[in-house]
């Protein structure tokens, strides 16, 4: 089964839309970005909610201590990264590291633990882009790694990308918004869907 992670979610009716929906995991924004929450505002977000996909925290060149701390304060599942960090970088929880495709070269991913995210790389940001890249690319990564697809997907095309790479997850946030930050639950629920439906497909023929 293909993961569904929503990410850049700032409120709780947004994790909510995407925990009814069947996401597996949520972002959450602790870099700059439009999409920012502070660790007291994301703690506030999830307290009190009886269930929820697993958490991610998304950093941009933190330290260990900054995130061993958010862990801590927010109860993040895992932490990912979007930075320039090099491998080895030390994590109390899950490491996800996002690796950017430029110019249809897939980045050496040597050192860095499963899974891994890939997305778009842009010359003026550093985090998402939701630009799509060539998927196609990622194939012989995706073939013998756990790889998180995200850039530029949304409800009416991440299908293909499952059926293009069956990858181990796939990643959204502005496909599925209708204003920035703001999540469309409509557009979560038809997303998730869509993996959900592809997987379908894909299950009478397994690798």
């Amino acid at each position: 089964m293909t993961r569904v992670k929503v990410c850049g979610l700032c409120d709780r009716e947004a994790v909510r839309a995407a925990s009814e929906a069947g996401a597996d995991m949520i972002g959450l924004h602790f870099c700059p970005s439009r999409r920012r929450v502070s660790p007291e505002r994301a703690r506030a977000i999830l307290s009190g909610l009886r269930s929820r996909p697993l958490v991610v925290g998304v950093f941009i060149d933190p330290s260990e201590v900054e995130v061993e701390e958010v862990v801590r304060l927010v109860g993040l599942d895992a932490v990912q990264l979007h930075g320039s960090e090099a491998p080895g970088f030390r994590s109390p929880v899950q490491l996800i590291k996002a690796l950017k495709v430029r110019e249809g070269r897939v980045p050496d991913a040597e050192g860095w633990p499963d899974p891994l995210l890939l997305d778009s790389w842009s010359a003026n940001q550093r985090g998402g882009t939701g630009q799509a890249w060539p998927w196609e690319v990622a194939r012989p990564l995706a073939a013998r790694r756990q790889v998180i697809v995200a850039g530029g997907l949304r409800p009416d095309t991440v299908a293909e990308v499952v059926h293009c790479l069956r990858p181990w997850g796939v990643d959204v946030s502005s496909g599925v918004e209708s204003a920035p930050g703001i999540k469309d639950p409509e557009l979560v629920f038809r997303f998730v869907q869509a993996v959900r439906d592809a997987d379908r497909e894909l299950s009478a023929f397994p690798r």
